[in-house]
């Protein structure tokens, strides 16, 4: 079992990862968590009885304005849990896994994406409310988010996350991930 270790400037929570069932999702967030690619970055997106989204690398300044744009660097590769090299697409982005029907239900990690395929890349949110109609396989909508991941300590602290007073959605006082890393 990998569990993700998130430091945040309003204190830790952790995740388990499905690697078993989301191999390829897994790979890439763990190559980009255990790089340190998420350090320093904030929470650009946060929504009560929503969700919060992270990962941006534009985020790191957290008014910057084109957060929520950002990826991973084009035409890189990582190891899906599974043990195959991946390659990420000419802007960042790994190939969409739609296979396991894990709902987007309250703690759950899930892919942020732009609708189009292969574009989910660093961003993902984590589900404060259970949000069926971001399943990949619920046809009420076109919405498409694999979810990978729940968190297994301190959902309170991502619910507080959530919460926090907002400007066009974005934390007036800045939240910062200090670090995330996979063991």
């Amino acid at each position: 079992m990998s569990i993700a270790t998130f430091e945040t400037s309003m204190g830790t929570f952790k995740a388990e990862l499905y690697t078993d069932k989301m191999p390829i999702t897994c790979g890439n967030f763990i190559d980009l968590a255990n790089s340190g690619f998420y350090d320093g970055i904030h929470f650009h997106r946060v929504i009560p009885n929503f969700m919060n989204q992270f990962g941006c690398p534009k985020a790191k300044d957290p008014n910057h304005p084109s957060a929520g744009t950002g990826g991973p660097a084009p035409n890189t590769s990582f190891q899906s849990c599974d043990g195959q090299t991946m390659s990420r697409t000419r802007d960042g982005g790994i190939p969409d896994e739609l296979t396991a029907r894990i709902t987007n239900d309250v703690g759950t990690l899930s892919m942020a994406n732009t609708g189009r395929p292969q574009s989910g890349g660093s961003q993902f949110f984590i589900n404060v409310a259970h949000n069926s109609f971001l399943d990949w396989f619920d046809s009420s909508t076109p919405s498409a988010h694999p979810v990978f991941g729940k968190v297994v300590e301190n959902l309170d602290l991502v619910k507080k996350i959530s919460n926090v007073p907002t400007r066009s959605d974005n934390p007036i006082q800045p939240i910062k991930m200090i670090k995330v890393r996979v063991a």
